[in-house]
């Protein structure tokens, strides 16, 4: 086992796997940038090293200065939470040259699962369902027509390294096509530096499940059911929950299997989460495979018990997973709001500031992942979310009443926050019957923004 762990990352996620570590016996090393020197995780950690300034590419994203901060403290692995370099393929190359486990999959892996349309093709041989569509990347407009013309309007143009929701265009007919096309690729650059897309047939008004699954280096596979993170704001989630309303044992069992068939296809080890569409007739078509821990990994561990966290770390560490599938039970039901810093009346914009006041809510079933606190500063350089308040029940209805609970007894000042929005969510009748898709928080965003402008 790894005696000190370097985490390459801020936040909320940071703080999580610090405490993993303690728990763990292992000594947990924070790095941190210059606008987080005041920050609970480097606040925390056994052990700090600021690595440069504020804006992420000083810091965070700083390849060499992270490696020497793991060599200057001794550590013999790091962690890379979700974002920033947990899917870069040359930082992994980096951490192997120089002798530091990484804790997730190999480059190979990331680079294979990363780019969208290899994966695709490579899941379709495995015999994953996957969307119809193009055979790998498509390169130039009449191509896209005619693979559109194929597989029959509306489509949907994405890039090939996306993520995040960007570099994703929605094309209704033919007319559409050519400036879709054309803005999909020049942000698709700008965002990931490859302009490579793809195309597929839209699916209208599916389902966005994610599978958790969890692989040794040692070839043994798991899942951890499923997550329904179909409450979306422009593709970005908003709130997740497990397991989904909508499935069923047989389906749930099917996909499982899919994201088993996906994993062994990639030669995948770690955590990782296979994502998937599926239609109003329970159909599932593969989508993207997450190679690294997801933000809403904590309500999979509500529902089965299972640390992900330390999984992980006993995986890299060479450690055979002791579960069977057969050991993995579902538990309850479990629900994350992710608070952001941001006015949902202000088109959701950020709202970075000090943390004047501070109430954070507790009781039974209620886990808050947070890396703020009262007098805190959140920085205006990164990400709006600051915290993830997660609820567990054994039973939809009673996860639903613990959330009203604990986003009510959630209270900041001096900053605007987006916990009465999550209030709204929670209160629709959609959200209470489990009837929504991932189009549903958007339609009820424009329906709240003609409320409000009269």
């Amino acid at each position: 086992m790894f005696k000190k762990i370097l985490i390459a990352n801020r936040g909320e996620i940071a703080v999580r796997v610090i405490r993993a570590c303690r728990d763990m016996g292992i000594i947990s090393v924070a790095v941190y940038s210059e606008a987080d020197r005041d920050s609970m995780h480097s606040n925390i950690a056994d052990e700090s090293l600021c690595i440069g300034g504020a804006m992420a590419k000083d810091s965070y994203l700083n390849l060499r200065a992270i490696i020497t901060a793991a060599q200057i403290s001794g550590a013999d692995a790091i962690h890379p939470g979700y974002g920033f370099l947990s899917e870069n393929t040359v930082f992994v190359k980096l951490c192997e040259e120089n002798n530091i486990k990484f804790i997730g999959p190999n480059a190979k892996s990331i680079a294979l699962m990363g780019n969208k349309a290899e994966a695709k093709i490579m899941m379709q041989k495995s015999g994953v369902p996957v969307i119809p569509g193009s055979d790998g990347a498509v390169y130039n407009l009449p191509e896209a027509e005619d693979i559109c013309d194929k597989i029959g309007y509306p489509v949907m143009i994405k890039a090939s390294g996306g993520g995040g929701g960007r570099g994703i265009r929605l094309v209704s007919d033919k007319n559409a096509l050519k400036n879709a096309y054309n803005m999909c690729k020049a942000e698709a650059k700008a965002s990931f530096g490859n302009d490579d897309i793809y195309i597929e047939k839209f699916i209208e008004n599916p389902r966005h499940i994610e599978i958790q699954i969890l692989a040794d280096e040692h070839g043994k596979i798991i899942y951890l059911f499923e997550r329904d993170c179909s409450l979306q704001r422009r593709h970005q989630k908003i709130m997740e929950e497990a397991p989904s309303v909508f499935m069923d044992e047989n389906l749930r069992r099917k996909m499982g299997d899919a994201a088993i068939k996906a994993t062994k296809a990639a030669n995948y080890f770690n955590a990782g989460t296979v994502e998937f569409l599926v239609d109003k007739n329970k159909n599932f078509y593969f989508m993207e495979m997450n190679t690294r821990i997801q933000v809403e990994h904590p309500v999979t561990e509500f529902i089965t018990g299972i640390d992900i966290v330390k999984q992980q770390i006993k995986i890299a560490a060479g450690e055979p997973l002791e579960l069977a599938q057969s050991d993995v039970k579902l538990l309850g039901h479990a629900i994350e709001c992710r608070i952001n810093a941001e006015d949902p009346d202000k088109n959701f914009a950020p709202c970075p500031g000090k943390i004047t006041e501070l109430n954070v809510p507790g009781g039974p079933g209620v886990r808050v992942d947070s890396a703020v606190y009262q007098g805190y500063n959140i920085p205006p350089y990164y990400d709006s979310m600051i915290s993830k308040l997660i609820v567990f029940g054994n039973n939809r209805d009673e996860a639903i009443a613990r959330m009203r609970r604990a986003l009510a007894e959630y209270l900041f000042e001096g900053i605007i926050t987006n916990v009465d929005y999550q209030i709204e969510l929670l209160s629709t009748e959609e959200f209470q019957t489990g009837d929504f898709n991932i189009n549903f928080v958007d339609e009820y965003n424009k329906r709240r923004r003609e409320n409000i402008n009269g």
